[in-house]
């Protein structure tokens, strides 16, 4: 049975929000050649499977399940971002990208439903809660002042701006794998 490490659980959720904070406004490049109907389609599929996830509460909503699906998502995130590096910027890298995207929001409530569950105490969720909107805004801030320090050396083209951070966005993907891993132990 695995348990909850709060305090590395909370590390987490801030270098998380960080890394959210920083790839935010790529998304919008990366998405670019996709039409509106992708979007609309993907909501459907969006949709779909947050009621299906839904459906499994009964079985996943404890700290094994949880684990287990938080580091699929940051696997996810992280293969998605090695793609993007590796492959041209074309309408089917975009599809991929979105496509992944897509999958890991799939199970947004579930993950905010089982930490509200796993760290239950007032104190713990303020912490928490803190430290994702820390994180967050860090990671807003950093990405300006990113795009910046790029202007200033001369890349100032969208495209590779967005290239370019995401050898940062890799570096704290990894970060967040091990703190995701750190956040976890097997009790007697």
């Amino acid at each position: 049975m695995l348990k909850l490490i709060p305090q590395w659980f909370i590390r987490y959720k801030f270098f998380n929000s960080l890394l959210l904070g920083l790839s935010v406004g790529a998304i919008f490049t990366i998405y670019t050649p996709l039409e509106p109907s992708v979007y609309s389609l993907g909501g459907v599929v969006l949709a779909t499977g947050m009621l299906l996830v839904a459906r499994l509460y009964t079985h996943i909503l404890n700290a094994e399940w949880f684990f287990r699906i938080s580091l699929f998502v940051e696997i996810v995130l992280l293969l998605i971002m090695c793609y993007f590096l590796l492959e041209p910027y074309t309408y089917q890298t975009a599809l991929i990208v979105y496509i992944g995207y897509q999958a890991t929001f799939v199970f947004g409530n579930y993950l905010v439903r089982v930490e509200t569950l796993l760290l239950g105490e007032d104190r713990l969720l303020t912490r928490l809660d803190t430290a994702k909107q820390m994180g967050y805004l860090l990671g807003m801030a950093g990405a300006y002042l990113f795009y910046r320090l790029l202007d200033y050396f001369g890349i100032a083209e969208n495209q590779p701006q967005v290239y370019t951070l995401h050898f940062l966005l890799i570096a704290v993907e990894v970060v967040v794998i091990l703190l995701i891993i750190k956040s976890f132990k097997r009790s007697l």
